[in-house]
């Protein structure tokens, strides 16, 4: 598994960008996200039932990630087209306001050693980049526990003050 420290991979994948007929998809390399932290969270498939549940959770806190300059990417082995439609049909994902990459070849997720080996599906994995590009912190939950997006948050403001940060660190309380 790609792990801290270690560049994350260059790729071009399509996504779902919007619901505005003729403007839904986008080419997208890692290109398009350097310069700035950047939150890449993968779940296992679309129309299913934890997966939509992170989704809104990242939706909701998008502002807090942009406050802290941090793009957002989510991301799954479905097609554009899959989750164009689950876009479409979920009332939760019909405003989001990040992207939706389409690892249909999983060439990616394979790179970055979160396939799980039975059925070649992606863990719940989270990577936080950057501006270089550059892993700074992984997280990996089994299919069945959805994450904590407060907790991904928490991380990329410790990440940022560039400090030490001990254990159970808040924004607003002393580094070491």
């Amino acid at each position: 598994m790609k792990t801290i420290g270690e560049k994350f991979p260059e790729f071009k994948k399509e996504a779902v960008v919007s619901l505005e007929a003729g403007k839904e998809f986008k080419t997208l390399t890692l290109d398009d996200f350097k310069g700035k932290w950047t939150v890449f969270f993968w779940w296992p498939l679309d129309f299913t039932f934890v997966c939509p549940t992170e989704i809104v959770s990242f939706n909701e806190h998008f502002d807090e990630f942009a406050k802290r300059g941090a793009n957002v990417v989510g991301a799954s082995i479905d097609s554009q087209f899959v989750h164009l439609a689950w876009r479409n049909s979920h009332p939760g994902l019909k405003e989001l306001k990040f992207p939706m990459l389409a690892d249909t070849s999983k060439s990616l997720s394979e790179e970055l050693g979160i396939l799980e080996p039975e059925n070649k599906i992606a863990y719940r994995a989270t990577f936080i980049l950057d501006p270089e590009g550059t892993i700074q912190h992984v997280s990996v939950n089994g299919l069945n526990v959805g994450r904590n997006v407060n907790e991904i948050i928490r991380i990329l403001d410790a990440l940022q003050t560039g400090e030490l940060t001990p254990c159970d660190w808040v924004p607003g309380q002393p580094t070491l």
